[in-house]
C-alpha cells in the first residue's frame, strides 16, 4: 500500500524528466529517498503495530492544549484532506494518460469515459470497505508497475556502469540548470506526509502487538525498496532513451521506447501509467479519510459513515476537476504550503512519540534511529521550505 501511494503520476513524471535531463547522475537522490522514507515509515508502522494508534490519533492525544490541538487539526486537515482532494485530479488524469492515443474519437464527448472508469473502479474498491481486498488490489497494481518499468528499463539497454556510478557517487551536474531542484523533487515525491498517516493506520488494522513487529518491518522494507526500485527503473529508462531531449511529461517515454518495443511501446507504458494513477487514486482518498477521522476523533472504520464521507469527497473532487480539465490553482497553492509545513512537523512528532515509553514500551527508538531521524527531519525542513517557496513563486 505504501509503494502504491508514493508511485503516482507525479513520481513517474519527475523521474522521467530527471533521467532525460541529467542522465544517471541523480540516481543517488532516489537511493537516499529510499533510506529517508524507510526511517519515517518504519516509525509510523511501529506506532500502529505497538502503539495501536494512527498518526492522527497520536497527534490528537498528545496535542491536548488548545494552543496545539486546534492548529494541529487545521494543519492536518488542510494538508491531507484539502491537499489530497486537489491532487486527486492529477492521479485520475495520470491513470488515463497512456490511453490518450486511443481516445481520439472521444474528444467530442462531454465526459471522458476513461476518467469515469478510473473513478468508478476506485469508488468500488473503497466503498466495499474490505481492507484485504483493497490491499491485494494495490499489490497487483504495484506488481504491474514494477514489471512494466523494469521491462522498459531493460529494453532501453542502459549503461549499467554509469547507472551504478550515479547511484553510489552523489553529484549534481552544473548543466543543465535546476539540478538541486530536481534532487529535492525526487526526494519530495517519495517522502510525503500523507503516507505516514496511511501507513500507521493500515499497520494498526493489519497487525496487533509486538509479536507482529518483525512482519511489519519486513513488509515496510519490501514496500519502500520496491517503490524505490520502480522509481529508479523509470529514471534509468528515461536516461537511456531520452537523455538530451526536452521532455515535459512521462508520456513521451513511450516514443523513445518504440525502436525497442515496437508497437508494444505505447500499450506497455499505458499499463504502467494506469497502475500508477489508479493506485494513487485509491490511496489518496484513503489516507485523507484516516488522517481526518483520527484527528477529529471519529471512528476510522472503512465502512463508517463519516469515514466514507471524507474519501468520497476527495474522490468526487478529483473526478470533477479531471473531467472538466479544471486546475484548482489556489487550492493546490494552499496544499503545497500546508504540506511543506506538515512534513517536518509530523516527522519531528514521530521522533518525539517514538521515544515515549508510555506509548511504545520497550520499542522506543534506539540512539542510531534517533540520529537518522534527526537527519531526515533536517532534510524534510529543507523540502518544506522549498515547497513553500515554490508555491509562492520564489
Amino acid at each position: 500500500m505504501v509503494a502504491a501511494a508514493f508511485i503516482g503520476p507525479g513520481t513517474v513524471t519527475t523521474a522521467t524528466i530527471a533521467g532525460s535531463s541529467f542522465g544517471y547522475t541523480l540516481l543517488w537522490a532516489v537511493l537516499f529517498s529510499i533510506f529517508a522514507t524507510y526511517i519515517l515509515q518504519e516509525m509510523s508502522a511501529r506506532l500502529g503495530v505497538v502503539g495501536g494508534m494512527g498518526v492522527g490519533e497520536a497527534i490528537r492525544q498528545k496535542a491536548t492544549g488548545k494552543g496545539l490541538k486546534i492548529p494541529s487539526a487545521i494543519l492536518v486537515i488542510g494538508a491531507i484532506l484539502v491537499g489530497n482532494a486537489a491532487y486527486e485530479a492529477g492521479n485520475i488524469s495520470g491513470a488515463t494518460l497512456g490511453f490518450s492515443e486511443y481516445a481520439g474519437q472521444l474528444k467530442t464527448w462531454p465526459v471522458n469515459p476513461f476518467t469515469l472508469g478510473v473513478g468508478a473502479l476506485a469508488f468500488a474498491l473503497l466503498f466495499g470497505g474490505k481492507y484485504r481486498l483493497i490491499e491485494r488490489s494495490l499489490i497487483a497494481l504495484v506488481s504491474i508497475m514494477g514489471i512494466v518499468f523494469i521491462i522498459a528499463a531493460i529494453a532501453a539497454k542502459p549503461d549499467f556502469g554509469l547507472a551504478l556510478k550515479g547511484m553510489l557517487i552523489p553529484s549534481i551536474p552544473s548543466e543543465p540548470e535546476g539540478g538541486w531542484l530536481m534532487v529535492v523533487g525526487l526526494i519530495g515525491t517519495t517522502v510525503v506526509p500523507y503516507n505516514l498517516f496511511l501507513h500507521a493506520s493500515s499497520a494498526k488494522k493489519r497487525w496487533s502487538g509486538e509479536k507482529d513487529l518483525p512482519a511489519s518491518r519486513s513488509d515496510t522494507s519490501i514496500s519502500v525498496v520496491l517503490g524505490g526500485v520502480i522509481t529508479m527503473m523509470i529514471l534509468i529508462a528515461a536516461a537511456a532513451v531520452l537523455q538530451g531531449k526536452t521532455v515535459t511529461s512521462a508520456s513521451e517515454l513511450a516514443g523513445g521506447l518504440q525502436p525497442l518495443l515496437k508497437d508494444w511501446a505505447t500499450p506497455v507504458l499505458a499499463l504502467g501509467f494506469f497502475a500508477a494513477g489508479i493506485s494513487s487514486s485509491i490511496t489518496a482518498p484513503l489516507a485523507a479519510a484516516f488522517a481526518t477521522s483520527e484527528t477529529l476523533g471519529w471512528k476510522d472504520d472503512l465502512k463508517g459513515g463519516k469515514f466514507r464521507m471524507v474519501w468520497i469527497f476527495v474522490l468526487l473532487i478529483g473526478i470533477v476537476f479531471s473531467t472538466l480539465g479544471f486546475k484548482p490553482t489556489a487550492v493546490i497553492l494552499f496544499a503545497q504550503v500546508a504540506n511543506g509545513l506538515l512534513l517536518p512537523i509530523v516527522a519531528a512528532f514521530l521522533l518525539w512519540i517514538m521515544n515515549d515509553r508510555k506509548i511504545m514500551g520497550s520499542h522506543t527508538n534506539s540512539k542510531l534511529v534517533n540520529a537518522f531521524g534527526i537527519l531526515v527531519i533536517l532534510i524534510t525542513i529543507g523540502l518544506g521550505l522549498r515547497g513553500i517557496l515554490k508555491a509562492a513563486g520564489v
